[in-house]
């Protein structure tokens, strides 16, 4: 009980953290336009743009927090299926759009892989963070690589960029809860939510996740998933469906 008042403190800290700065940022431009000064088209595109990127912003956040909600209280559901892992990365690719659009990307993803069993949609999810965090955490016109390869028992993707890098110490807490760096890095603008939610993702799919990075050189984020049909991660799919992780 003690645990779970400490989350629910956390989460609402960090989302009340979290929402302050686009709603302030809503209710100046709003403020701006009822003014009565006179506005050119232009500026009007201008301010109803930002608002428009704000409440995006809000949104995401308003699901972020009730998706980690869901994660503690055990209503977590996968729809578990063999798919290609193209299933996942091209949706997610495409989500990514607006992050990576100013990047060099190579994507490696050789057509004899073997299928993984997942809930393709959650995975989708995972890559999606992890491109749109290589994106916008490193600069424009630089490279990021997407490589998907079988290690051993495992099909392994991971995602490389050249931004600013992560320290050591930071790299064994961004994956815990509502932890928010120094520089905020790979949290914000969210809630501190992100990689958390994808940890928990890769746990229920019998998965890893990771990262490997030096400060100016930049990162890499793997994810690791149980090749399908292997027979040393039958219990643990089967448990993580009846568990209705």
């Amino acid at each position: 009980m003690r645990e779970n008042e400490r989350l629910r403190s956390a989460l609402l800290d960090s989302v009340t953290h979290e929402f302050r700065t686009p709603l302030n940022v809503i209710k100046a431009k709003v403020t701006m336009m009822l003014s009565g000064g006179t506005l050119d088209e232009d500026r009007k595109r201008e301010l109803l743009t930002i608002i428009d990127e704000e409440t995006d912003r809000l949104n995401r956040l308003v699901a972020e927090a009730t998706e980690m909600s869901q994660l503690d209280a055990g209503k977590f559901e996968l729809d578990m299926h063999p798919h290609s892992i193209q299933d996942a990365l091209q949706p997610a690719l495409e989500d990514a759009k607006a992050s990576i659009e100013s990047h060099t990307m190579e994507i490696v993803v050789p057509p004899d892989l073997p299928m993984v069993r997942m809930d393709a949609q959650r995975i989708r999810e995972v890559l999606m963070h992890l491109l749109d965090n290589a994106g916008k955490y490193s600069a424009p016109g630089t490279p990021i690589k997407v490589i998907a390869e079988v290690k051993s028992d495992r099909l392994e993707i991971s995602v490389a960029d050249r931004g600013m890098g992560i320290d050591s110490l930071e790299q064994t807490l961004i994956f815990d809860k509502f932890y928010r760096g120094g520089h905020q890095r790979y949290t914000s603008p969210g809630g501190g939510m992100g990689l958390p939610i994808a940890k928990v993702i890769m746990g229920a799919h019998g998965g890893t996740i990771g990262v490997v990075s030096q400060l100016g050189k930049g990162s890499v984020f793997s994810i690791s998933l149980p090749i399908y049909g292997n027979p040393k991660f039958m219990g643990v799919r089967e448990r993580s469906e009846a568990d209705a992780y």
